[in-house]
Formats: C-alpha cells, structure tokens, sequence
C-alpha cells in the first residue's frame, strides 16, 4: 500500500528546490480551506489550492523564488544565488510590495503582494479582474522549503492520515474494482476485504487489500465511524456482512449493493434468524447509490456510491465532533 504521506515523501525527495504555497486567510467565498497547500518546484507540483488564476498567479511567484534562491533543504543559502546579503549575512532580506513590483497579467487592482527572498504574502481578490468570481478573499502565504519545513510537513501530514476515517469495501468484483479506484482519490483510508486472491489484483496503490476467509469477522475490528459497503460475489455471505455491520451502532455507513427485493429478502432474514431489529435495519443503505439515476455501470454505482459514503462520514464526522470536541474525528 502506498499511502498518500510515502506520495509527499517522495515529491520532497525527489526535485530540487521547492516552495510550500499555503492559504494563510480566507474571506467571503473561495476555492479552498485556510491550511490548503501545495509544494511547488521548477517544473512540478503537489497538491492544490484550488486552481484557477490564483493558483497559476501563486505558481509563478513561488517559481521564481525558487529559481532565484538555493534551497535550503538542499544545502544553499536563504539568500539570493552568489549574493553576500539576505539571511546569508545575519540581516532580514529586503521586502518589496505592489507599489515597486508591477503586478503580472491577471493580478488585479485589489491584489497586495509582499515579497522578500525566503518568503512572499499574495492577498487576492477573486474578482473578474483576475478571470474568478468567487466573491472572497485569499491571503496566500508562500515559503522556501528547508529540512525543519519539510520534516513539518510530514509530520502533520502523518497526523492528518492516522485521523483519516476508514472506508470498508467488501467486495473486488466490478464495482468493488470500480469504488475502491474512486475512494483512493478521496481524503479517506480505504480497504478492500476479499475472499478470492485474484479479486484483490490490480488495486490502486493507496488502498489497503485484505485477504480473508471470514471477512465479516473485519466489521467487529473496524474503527468507529467505518463506513460499510457491501457488494460481495455471494448474497448470503453480503447477509452475514451486513448484519455484522448494523450491529455497530458507531459506524457512519452500511451500505449493500443490491435490488428491492434482495433487501426485502434481507429484512426478512435479518429479523427471523439474526436477531435484528427494525431500527437497526432502517440504517441500511440499500441499492448503495440511491436509485435516483437508472445505470448499472460500475463505474457510475461507483461514482454514485462514494458521494454518498463521503456525505455520511461528513455527518457521522461533524455529530462525533460535537459530542467530542476534544477528539478529532475527521480530517479537514
């Protein structure tokens, strides 16, 4: 498995100089969270702070402070390239503003920059004078990467991944291939539970595999605030799977792939031999979807499925924090 912190290990160790574009403040409507961030190099970049003329505008200057300044993650002076002054020498760099850096195709009026070589402040407007209409405000904070930087980097991308809540795919089949491919891109540890090793080949690199002959003896040891989905290769062995998953009071999610009547026959199952109750069946999604759009691709139940799995942990996530304030449940 190849998590999404070895991904950020690895763009720290493998360009040159970079630059961490992070947004500092936000006002009004905009396109990302105060914390967002991307690493920026010469000619790559991790992450995103929302795209658009903003981002291409943060781009720019972080490429050119890394193209003036040697790292120092990589051995160089703060200061600028050959140059005696700057943090080489003890003294604070020289700070430029607006008023004697002429603004670049797309910044507007009400843009405000401040730069010096270690370190540059874009205050942007996302008006029409820069191509967005968002309507907000974004202070964009942008910084030369040195080792302490990037070892900070890593360890809060570190905490963020330990809180990540867990989605459990039960199921490699079509969808199972098809919603474990989705979830990966999503801010969330994914897990595929399988009884067949050839259905666990070809998963994407982020989400973990399992391999199991008693895969709903995985729901009694999941994490609080899992999300279930169900869609094994066997109805009765979905029963099991999901009688297991209702059973968990904590969990955000219980989803089964399926028809009316495949849940109808569940109910009846569930309430005669499982010793079920109707309020613990009524937390079952089922078809897993919604029924709203009439498709039976994989790649749409798929698509369809993980919109409402990410809702729930929103929910589940936001009604824990609540009771809990002190425990971080979800990720921002």
């Amino acid at each position: 498995m190849n998590s999404k912190v070895q991904s950020l290990k690895a763009f720290l160790g493998s360009t040159g100089r970079l630059a961490l574009v992070e947004v500092a403040g936000t006002r009004g409507s905009t396109p990302r969270e105060k914390g967002a961030f991307m690493l920026v190099s010469a000619s790559a970049i991790f992450g995103t702070i929302g795209g658009g003329q903003l981002e291409y505008m943060a781009i720019d200057r972080a490429r050119q402070m890394v193209g003036s300044s040697p790292s120092p993650l990589w051995g160089g002076s703060a200061g600028k390239a050959g140059g005696g002054g700057g943090a080489a020498s003890g003294e604070p760099p020289p700070r430029t503003t607006a008023s004697s850096d002429p603004p670049h195709k797309g910044e507007g009026k009400g843009t405000r920059i401040e730069v010096d070589e270690v370190c540059a402040t874009l205050d942007v407007p996302l008006g029409p004078e820069i191509g967005q209409c968002c309507g907000g405000r974004v202070e964009v904070l942008i910084r030369l990467v040195d080792a302490a930087l990037a070892a900070e980097l890593v360890a809060a991308a570190e905490a963020e991944e330990a809180h990540l809540p867990h989605v459990y795919i039960f199921g490699g089949g079509h969808v199972g291939q098809a919603l474990a491919s989705t979830v990966a891109l999503l801010p969330v540890h994914g897990v595929v539970i399988e009884t067949r090793a050839e259905a666990l080949e070809g998963m994407p690199e982020t989400v973990e595999t399992r391999l199991t002959p008693m895969p709903e003896a995985e729901v009694r040891n999941a994490p609080a605030g899992t999300a279930f989905a169900i869609l094994t290769h066997d109805h009765a062995l979905d029963f099991l799977i999901v009688a297991e998953a209702l059973k968990r009071d904590d969990a955000a999610y219980v989803g089964m792939i399926g028809s009316k009547t495949k849940k109808a026959t569940f109910r009846n199952w569930f309430l005669k031999s499982a010793d079920g109750s109707e309020a613990e069946f009524a937390r079952l999604v089922s078809p897993i979807g919604g029924d709203a759009v009439k498709d039976k691709r994989p790649a749409v139940i798929a698509a369809l499925a993980a919109a409402e799995i990410m809702t729930a942990l929103v929910v589940h996530g936001a009604a824990s924090s609540a009771n809990h304030p002190h425990d971080r449940v979800m990720a921002s």
